[in-house]
């Protein structure tokens, strides 16, 4: 550890000069520097002084396999001395892709007839994007294009995806959305229901607003309604009961296609295999990434249905080409991975395993709602939130410069904890899938030493 911190020390601080980091505040960075991590084990990281924390984020939602699992490091090396790159275009193929396409097809939670590689969550969203316009326009329906999407969404920071998403920070000074992106509500009663208002009435009225939409908009303009099944980045929201039973009677009624993202949900986050698979979900087309590969290698996919790849088959005749694709589309490297992971999700039953340990992440984060700084706390399998309020009674937040929730995240990385703070104050939990329970109560437990310190500190500026 010495070594690495030196070597760092000396060249590596001076090249964070030059690097433009995402999600960051810039000029605050520029004042306070990184939190350098140099090594992984299991579901703990360690930084350059040789400190661990638990990573209670797996990174972005995504190394499903935690930090060290060695199977996948002896796949990617052996491909690397095999056919360390070749493309998928023209007709030809890098041989792992059709036993990876083999795999994913029997993973797949409804039946799709097609899988198409990307690299990131962001591209395979914005390539559904493209063949829903492709689709209609295949079928004679040009003006079939809008897209409804949903606040406080995240699929992605293309230029499409970002405007698929509705949160205000992705769009500023990006002079985005682009036309034709329609935005209705999400359904997290906590936050938007009105008083009094049961589970069942917010479902009948987000129902109403979707039809109400689409009926403004015209059904023959609208193509494609987008969601996540739990909606990761935009706050840990867990649809409630009937919401997506509702939403798929709507865009069935209206010949709407049905885009769905398990960018984050998809391989056993919410204790299923896929999102689809917990809220009876019948998508057109469906995006994954994240822990396709547990993240050791950037890779995504979009399944598509056979009506959709039927009808742009026969519109790439016409053209001459399907014109689409990515030189890294299908990369060896990641298919060896992305293989590797599947079998080890089979055969270590990670997914049983989820479904034991869940009960005692979510069981713990109930406990937390009778905190005095804690509006509410939800989860599903292994992800999960809490959501910090000035009044919990009255669902009153603070105020958004007050950084509640960042100096929360602070203090937990203090204690040995990462985790993220969404907007509005909310922390959110998504562990590794490897987690022992063991490790969960120790990620509970500097969850309350930081609320301790949160609490003494927003008690400082309240008298």
């Amino acid at each position: 550890m010495t070594h690495l911190k030196s070597e760092f020390s000396a060249a590596g601080k001076s090249d964070l000069q030059h690097h433009l980091h995402p999600y960051t505040q810039l000029r605050q960075f520029e004042k306070e520097g990184p939190l350098v991590i140099v090594r992984g084990e299991g579901v703990e990281v360690f930084d350059e002084d040789g400190k661990a924390y638990i990573e209670g984020m797996a990174g972005l939602w995504c190394a499903s396999l935690g930090f060290s699992e060695k199977r996948l490091a002896e796949a990617a090396y052996k491909q690397m001395n095999t056919l360390p790159y070749y493309h998928s275009f023209s007709g030809k193929v890098p041989g792992p892709v059709t036993e990876l396409v083999a795999a994913m097809i029997k993973w797949a939670p409804v039946p799709m007839a097609r899988v198409l590689f990307a690299n990131s969550g962001s591209e395979s969203n914005d390539t559904a994007f493209k063949l829903v316009r492709y689709y209609n326009n295949a079928k004679g329906r040009p003006l079939k294009k809008k897209i409804i999407a949903r606040n406080k969404a995240y699929h992605g920071v293309t230029a499409a995806a970002a405007s698929m998403s509705g949160l205000g920070t992705m769009h500023q000074n990006f002079d985005l959305p682009l036309p034709g992106i329609v935005r209705v509500s999400c359904p997290h009663l906590y936050q938007f229901g009105l008083p009094g208002e049961t589970e069942a009435q917010f479902v009948d009225r987000l129902a109403q607003e979707l039809e109400d939409t689409i009926l403004r908009e015209g059904p023959d303009t609208v193509a494609a309604f987008i969601a996540e099944p739990v909606q990761g980045a935009g706050g840990v929201l867990i649809p409630p009961p009937g919401y997506f039973a509702r939403v798929q009677a709507i865009l069935k009624k209206y010949d709407i296609l049905f885009l769905v993202d398990e960018v984050i949900t998809g391989f056993g986050r919410l204790g299923q295999n896929f999102g689809t698979q917990v809220f009876d979900l019948k998508p057109d087309m469906l995006t994954v990434a994240k822990m396709l590969t547990s993240a050791y290698v950037p890779m995504s996919a979009l399944y598509v249905s056979n009506e959709i790849y039927q009808t742009i088959a026969d519109a790439s005749a016409t053209i001459g080409v399907f014109g689409h694709g990515y030189t890294y589309s299908g990369h060896p490297l990641a298919c060896a991975v992305a293989l590797e992971t599947l079998r080890i999700y089979e055969s270590d039953k990670v997914l049983e395993h989820v479904q034991k340990v869940a009960p005692r992440l979510q069981q713990g984060l109930q406990k937390l709602k009778s905190h005095p700084l804690i509006g509410d706390a939800r989860g599903l399998g292994l992800i999960g939130a809490i959501e910090f309020a000035a009044d919990p009674a009255k669902r009153v937040p603070f105020d958004p410069k007050r950084g509640v929730g960042a100096y929360f995240v602070n203090r937990a990385q203090v204690h040995g904890l990462i985790v993220r703070v969404l907007m509005g104050d909310v922390i959110a939990f998504s562990p590794p899938l490897i987690i022992s329970e063991a490790e969960i109560d120790a990620l509970l437990e500097r969850t309350n030493l930081a609320l301790a310190d949160t609490l003494a500190w927003v008690n400082s500026w309240r008298t």
